[in-house]
């Protein structure tokens, strides 16, 4: 059974920093590529109110970012350590959210991680 368990949210003014950390068991983590997600905050069964995915790393290292997060947030990962890590400098508002790690094109989820980034 695949575990996976996000920590590091929390509260910050704008321009602060966070590191989120998601812990992997139950899987071979070293050859999953591995991504982070985000839901802005209202009513999550409002349409149009979906995840972005923030970043994403492969089994090799390479990544990915969404426009939005490109030069502030840094995905990396710790095979021996099954985990992976975002990030997160220059935070702005827009970037609160619940923060979710996950297994790329898979089920496996995370129970998210609440971010709030206040003006």
């Amino acid at each position: 059974q695949v575990q996976l368990v996000e920590s590091g949210g929390g509260w910050v003014q704008t321009g602060g920093s966070l590191r989120l950390s998601c812990t992997a068991s139950g899987t071979i983590f070293s050859i999953r590529t591995m991504v982070w997600y985000r839901q802005a905050p209202g009513n999550q069964r409002e349409s149009g109110n979906q995840r972005e995915l923030v970043a994403r790393i492969s089994s090799g290292g390479s990544t990915n970012y969404a426009d939005s997060v490109k030069g502030r947030f840094t995905i990396s990962r710790d095979n021996a350590k099954n985990t992976v890590y975002l990030q997160m400098n220059s935070l702005k508002p827009e970037d609160t959210g619940v923060y979710y790690c996950a297994i790329y094109r898979s089920a496996s989820w995370g129970q998210g991680t609440q971010v709030t980034v206040s003006s």
